[in-house]
């Protein structure tokens, strides 16, 4: 099985950008679609972004589409999440998720086999 291990949160000021990594171990990163999730304090976990395995399909939540980007490095096994023109309500704990069979997993979090950790990021208004 994977594991996988989220970086690049931090605190930054309302439209700043971060890059969030998710560097898989274990197995080859090619073998899974790839996902993004972010959870609030007192909600419920949200999809953000997924990405397929080859990385030719990717889709996004509404509230981040034209300010975020998902894509992923096969050959270093690690996905990215840019993240533009930040805002407070992107404030969340963001984590990375990856699905074993599907080809391209989509936004039910139930599609997902294996979970990060998560990676804090906190956007000041």
């Amino acid at each position: 099985q994977v594991q996988l291990v989220e970086s690049g949160g931090g605190l930054v000021q309302a439209g700043d950008s971060l890059r969030l990594s998710c560097a898989a171990s274990g197995r080859t990163l090619s073998s899974y679609a790839m996902g993004w999730f972010r959870q609030a304090p007192g909600k419920e976990r949200e999809f953000v972004a997924a990405i397929s395995k080859s990385g030719h399909m990717t889709s996004y939540t509404n509230s981040v589409k034209g300010r975020f980007t998902i894509s992923r490095d096969n050959a270093k096994n690690t996905m990215y999440l840019q993240m533009n023109s930040l805002k407070p309500e992107d404030t969340a704990v963001y984590y990375c998720a990856a699905a074993e069979t599907m080809y391209y997993a989509g936004t039910n979090p139930r599609a997902y086999d294996y979970w990060g950790q998560g990676t804090q990021v906190t956007v000041s208004s």
